[in-house]
């Protein structure tokens, strides 16, 4: 592969990696993670659940408020993965049962043929546009409001994940096609862990059984050779280069959120844009939310001149894309007065700023279904038993606490793509001005987070 031609962390000082804490320090964690039970002991229970929630959506309750499988994923599942992805990175694409399937595909069915150039080399804007597509249908057809559309989604993302173990190495469906691989890559970027080897050691190894794997556990599922690995996003936790590393130099160490992103040496358009994309899909998840929305449908379908949700929404939808795109677009131009870089680059670079906001955006915007709704995944799983609880209270904390948390997490969030653009700024060699520069997508940022404030400050309606 040609990353193993990258050059070893020249970011990271030896008396840095020496000094950072070490969780395999732990005997008794180093003994889990290497041992044969890690990770199946927790993918398996996972995908029973799995198998159980998919079994709810299309043939449990036609209402969601009803139904089990419609809360374990919206209410628990959706609003918790972004805050696992914060605490420990990519950890939950080991878990996930999609991985699992593709794993247990390949071991019976798999051809193993190589990742087409194509996937390669486009694939994360196959995952940009998967991702657009998916939140547009959602909106269109009703997929989360819908238990059998949920089911049939997961279904058809199944079919796919069968296709591709079936024919490809690795986990080619989570390094290459899957949108929630392309999001949670991009959010363990500002995560808090990360899975890293030591240089000085793997200077001396030749075996690269990190990557190639041994007879008794196979190489890195997701493409990665840990000696050179500069970056989270690829790497599922699945502790494989662990287990084959002869030498004992893998660590996994905790690290302050974002601080990957400040050093960006190769940053890629793509990557940058998916993660402005997010912040537009967070707008629309919260416009279609509010209580005010159908007032907002109704002026839409006057100025349009046609009462069909199709085209309103689909309005709606392009240009709560566009507006984050075309903002960090014009920041990018006014930013090239200070730093003296190219739009495009700027564009590519400091896009990588907007994903802390992201995420807090993400968290705050699925806060509200989790404490206002929680209560729903109880009241819904006692109903597989027989017990009803109609009329209920799903909430779990009042709108005013939601709010204020909501609030904060968007404040920490916008100090943390700040710093992370400062970061950015500074790390660029041709840049004379860092203040300027850091000025001016500080102003960005606290343009989104306004927008996400106000956004959250009017009344929304609950999906149970």
């Amino acid at each position: 592969m040609a990353n193993i031609k990258t050059p070893l962390r020249p970011d990271l000082p030896p008396s840095t990696v020496k000094k950072q804490k070490d969780f395999l320090k732990n005997k008794t964690f180093k003994k889990f993670i290497k041992s044969k039970w890690y990770p199946g002991i927790i993918q398996w229970p996972v995908a029973a659940i799995f198998a159980l929630i998919v079994f709810e959506l299309i043939a449990g309750p036609s209402e969601a408020h009803d139904n089990f499988g419609t809360a374990g994923t919206w209410v628990l599942w959706w609003p918790l993965l972004p805050i696992l992805l914060l605490l420990f990175g990519r950890f939950w694409c080991i878990v996930c049962p999609f991985g699992l399937l593709n794993d247990v595909v390949q071991k019976f069915i798999g051809n193993n043929k190589p990742v087409p150039k194509f996937l390669r080399k486009y694939g994360i804007w196959i995952i940009d546009a998967t991702f657009l597509m998916i939140t547009w249908s959602d909106h269109v057809w009703g997929v989360v409001e819908n238990p059998r559309g949920s089911g049939i989604l997961l279904l058809m993302i199944t079919t796919a994940v069968i296709f591709s173990g079936a024919l490809f190495e690795r986990r080619t469906w989570c390094r290459y096609l899957c949108f929630l691989g392309g999001l949670s890559g991009n959010y363990s970027r500002a995560g808090m862990l990360e899975l890293r080897a030591t240089p000085e050691v793997c200077k001396k190894c030749t075996t690269a059984s990190c990557y190639k794997g041994t007879s008794e556990v196979p190489g890195c599922p997701m493409f990665e050779f840990p000696k050179t690995m500069d970056s989270s996003a690829e790497c599922n936790l699945c502790g494989n280069c662990v287990k084959n590393c002869p030498n004992d130099s893998i660590r996994i160490s905790p690290r302050v959120p974002t601080k990957e992103l400040w050093n960006i040496r190769k940053p890629r358009i793509e990557v940058a844009f998916l993660a402005i994309v997010i912040m537009g899909i967070v707008f629309v998840q919260n416009i279609t939310m509010l209580t005010v929305w159908e007032k907002i449908l109704t002026s839409l379908e006057n100025i349009l001149g046609t009462t069909s949700y199709y085209i309103t929404f689909t309005v709606t939808f392009i240009i709560a894309m566009l507006i984050p795109v075309v903002l960090l677009l014009l920041t990018g131009l006014i930013a090239k007065k200070f730093n003296k870089v190219s739009v495009k680059e700027n564009f590519a670079k400091f896009g990588y700023a907007i994903i802390p906001l992201d995420l807090a955006g993400h968290i705050a915007h699925n806060l509200f279904h989790l404490l206002a709704e929680g209560k729903s995944v109880f009241y819904t799983a006692m109903g597989l038993f027989g017990v009803e609880y109609h009329g209920a209270s799903t909430a779990i904390f009042s709108s005013p606490t939601i709010q204020m948390l909501q609030y904060i997490i968007i404040v920490i969030g916008t100090v943390g793509s700040i710093y992370t653009a400062y970061r950015l700024a500074k790390s660029s060699q041709n840049n004379k001005n860092v203040l300027g520069t850091s000025v001016v997508y500080a102003v960005l940022m606290i343009l989104l987070a306004v927008a996400n404030i106000l956004l959250f400050s009017l009344p929304m309606a609950m999906r149970m």
